[in-house]
């Protein structure tokens, strides 16, 4: 009997190591990092052996920042005057690169995978978790017939859709080269940003659907058939025309399992960069579509080695849309993004044209923190 209980304890044990393989017994030193106080920040890392340990992030503009190692072997460094927003970050140890340890949030662009703080403010509260009513996160799958595969996209649903039987309005959010139908989710906070602007009553109620903007992929690197694979912005369908030539079946799906209103004017398509250049040429091809477009840091023109018939004739489509007319074509773009130039020359084909454009110019460049704020103040705009 002794004998049964011991071999039960061994057993019980065992299962409850292998359960807990992430969890740390040994009473370590408890590091915290990152720390955030107000606008300072402090970085910590415990690599007693480590020669050198450097800071890189999203918010510097120079070269990765030394640590100053202490004498328990834990580096550290303190940087001041954060302003409210998500932040990412990662250590180069010995010149190799390495994720914080002591903080569990992390967050993937394109294919780097990064340690994430966020420093609360007015600027943060639109995409920080608030007392809020919320909506629904689903991913679905949708069968192309032009793609030939069945295809993922993300849809939010504002809070109230399951208990009524409304219709609601429709916005077709897109992503950028390097993203795929997770993005506006994970580094564009969407869902927090749409809780918070309907809870206030700056924002309509509306579906927003969230497709994957890379024909070549199903769905997210992992999440589909393709398995485990490198992942490279640059894929092979960037300026085929796929994606707008088959933006309809996404349309069609959205419109035959949610209730939606299907008019021009219940219809919103934006994006950012590359999703902008989609959400361009989408609207532009089918001019009766969408009363509402919004372009975040957009790309303009293919390179002239793309020649889609979707990218042909521009000047012609955007005068059909011109006197198609719509109720709101709303540019966005920061004052270093490298696209700076070529949207200031497609604002120019507008003006002269007399196509009317709203434009808005912040801050900043090519980065998620302006794409939060443009989807922040595009969305209470819509179906109004």
């Amino acid at each position: 009997m002794k004998l049964k209980h011991i071999l039960y304890f061994l057993i019980l044990f065992h299962s409850f190591a292998y359960a807990q393989e992430n969890l740390d017994f040994n009473a370590k030193k408890n590091i915290i990092s990152p720390e955030v106080n107000e606008k300072k920040v402090t970085f910590r890392l415990l690599a007693p052996q480590a020669k050198t340990v450097k800071l890189q992030g999203n918010w510097m503009e120079s070269s990765p920042v030394e640590l100053q190692k202490g004498a328990d072997g834990v580096w550290s460094l303190s940087q001041a005057d954060f302003k409210p927003d998500i932040y990412t970050y990662s250590y180069l140890v010995d010149g190799v690169k390495a994720n914080d340890p002591n903080n569990p949030y992390q967050v993937r662009d394109v294919s780097s995978v990064m340690s994430m703080f966020l420093v609360a403010g007015p600027q943060s509260l639109s995409y920080e978790v608030q007392r809020v009513p919320h909506g629904s996160v689903t991913k679905r799958w949708y069968a192309s017939k032009g793609l030939q595969e069945d295809r993922r996209l993300t849809v939010y649903t504002p809070p109230g859709y399951e208990s009524n039987k409304g219709k609601y309005p429709v916005l077709y959010l897109l992503h950028g080269m390097g993203g795929d139908e997770e993005a506006w989710m994970t580094l564009g906070r969407a869902s927090q940003i749409l809780d918070n602007l309907i809870a206030a009553g700056k924002a309509k109620p509306m579906i927003v659907v969230m497709p994957n903007g890379h024909t070549s992929n199903a769905a997210a690197p992992g999440e589909s058939a393709k398995g485990f694979y490198k992942i490279d912005m640059m894929t092979p369908d960037i300026f085929t025309g796929d994606m707008e030539t088959y933006f309809n079946e996404i349309i069609n799906f959205t419109e035959q399992n949610y209730r939606v209103k299907s008019d021009a004017k219940d219809r919103a398509i934006a994006g950012l960069s590359m999703g902008g250049f989609h959400s361009l040429y989408i609207s532009a091809n089918q001019p009766k579509m969408f009363g509402y477009v919004g372009l975040f840091s957009p790309a303009i023109l293919p390179p002239q080695n793309k020649q889609s018939p979707i990218y042909m004739n521009l000047d012609t489509k955007l005068d059909i849309q011109r006197k198609q007319g719509y109720q709101l074509y709303w540019i966005a773009i920061g004052k270093t993004d490298f696209l700076y130039k070529s949207v200031t020359d497609f604002r120019n084909k507008l003006d002269r044209s007399g196509f009317k454009y709203t434009y808005v110019e912040s801050d900043g460049g090519h980065t998620w923190s302006n794409w939060r704020t443009y989807l922040t103040d595009f969305v209470p705009q819509l179906f109004k």
